[in-house]
Parts: structure tokens; C-alpha cells; sequence
């Protein structure tokens, strides 16, 4: 159980890494700032995107410590689902797969809930 969680965890964190460094912080995926554009502001959308790209690699890295790792799942599950819904309404066109991005949001959140709140070996036989 020890070694799935831990493979997954590096994959939750990859993603983290991918979509803060690569697509945003980088560049290499432009729609990502025309979504911040289109939601927060248009001006400061560069700035935005880099601020957000920092962020995930910062929640990679907290993945991968482990701190307080629940509270941590909690705060991705939150994060990805306010993400998503804000994606959904406002930027629907933007999006790699329009709104079917959601249902991949979703099985993301229950991948980072099934990994923290059933195969993480320190927390299985404590409850929250």
C-alpha cells in the first residue's frame, strides 16, 4: 500500500508541476492565460497566470513533503473543484475538452481523496 500511495503522490504532483511550470509559468500552453484573462483580468493576465503557475509548483512541493497531508488533499480537492466550476461557466470554449473537463476534474479529485483518505499508511487507522 506504501508504494502505491507514493506513486501516486508523484503523479499528483507531477500534474502540479506540469500545469504550473510548463503550461503557465512557461508559457507553453497560451490558453491557460486567456482563461485567467477572461476570468480575473485581461490586464494583468501574464502576471496572474505566472502568481497561479508559482502556486501549483508550491503545492507540488507540499504534496510531496507530506505536511499535514490531509489538510493538504482538502485544500486540492477546493481548489481543483472552484477551478473547474469557474472554467465551466465562464471559459467553457477555452477549454482543452470544453466542459468535459470537469468529469476529468472529478477523477482527479477522488484520485487525490482515495490516495490521502485510503492507501496514505500513516493516516489509514486514524480518523480525521
Amino acid at each position: 500500500m506504501k508504494s502505491i500511495y507514493k506513486i501516486i503522490n508523484y503523479g499528483i504532483a507531477t500534474v502540479w508541476i506540469i500545469n504550473g511550470l510548463f503550461c503557465k509559468i512557461l508559457n507553453f500552453v497560451p490558453r491557460h492565460e486567456e482563461i485567467v484573462a477572461r476570468i480575473l483580468d485581461s490586464h494583468y493576465s501574464r502576471l496572474l497566470t505566472v502568481l497561479i503557475g508559482c502556486s501549483e509548483i508550491i503545492m507540488a512541493v507540499w504534496v510531496l513533503t507530506g505536511i499535514h497531508s490531509r489538510f493538504n488533499a482538502l485544500a486540492q480537492i477546493t481548489i481543483i473543484a472552484s477551478m473547474n466550476i469557474l472554467e465551466f461557466i465562464l471559459a467553457p470554449d477555452l477549454l482543452l475538452w470544453g466542459r468535459f473537463n470537469s468529469l476529468f476534474a472529478f477523477l482527479f479529485i477522488l484520485l487525490i481523496y482515495f490516495n490521502e483518505f485510503h492507501l496514505n499508511p500513516k493516516k489509514r487507522n486514524h480518523h480525521v
